[in-house]
């Protein structure tokens, strides 16, 4: 059985806007496969879904390009050196997309969101210690203008993370 991955146009949840390309079962299968075991041979994952190793590999790239998935190395903050996350909540005054940015390009900013709610961003910093925490939070977001507050969640114990959205 071989089937392509079809783009469609539709709208994306996350933006309101633009074409998020389908996914097929074959696909979404071989993305649970790299879900398990990033690491795991196409010709492993071939075998599992039924195609060849080559087509596994042409899927695994078309995905790729299309941005539906990325492969990564994802490490525990705390056995490389840091051992403070929290999530922040933040308000704005005015434009959100100015704020946003600003996050985004921070390291100790690993996932920022635009709400609706009580905040108006919701921002996951990773840091060192509680001093690199405070130092983020205080000198560097506070100040950035249109932030008028915030609230954080210090993290005491991470008790799941899981990256299998979208195969369940």
């Amino acid at each position: 059985m071989h089937s392509e991955v079809v783009a469609s146009r539709s709208t994306d949840p996350r933006t309101g806007t633009g074409s998020s390309p389908t996914i097929d079962a074959v696909s979404l299968a071989i993305i649970k496969q790299l879900q398990e075991d990033g690491r795991r041979p196409y010709a492993a994952i071939g075998k599992a879904v039924g195609l060849s190793e080559a087509a596994v590999r042409q899927r695994v790239q078309k995905l790729l390009d299309q941005g539906v998935m990325q492969i990564v190395a994802v490490t525990d903050p705390l056995t490389v050196g840091f051992r403070r996350q929290a999530m922040v909540g933040i308000n704005v005054e005015g434009d959100l997309d100015p704020v946003a940015e600003a996050l985004t390009a921070m390291a100790e900013c690993e996932y920022v969101v635009m709400t609706a709610g009580s905040f108006d961003l919701m921002v996951e910093i990773v840091c060192e210690d509680d001093d690199h925490l405070l130092d983020v939070i205080n000198k560097r977001i506070r100040t950035l203008p249109g932030v008028r507050s915030t609230e954080s969640f210090v993290y005491l114990k991470l008790k799941k993370q899981t990256y299998m959205w979208g195969t369940r």
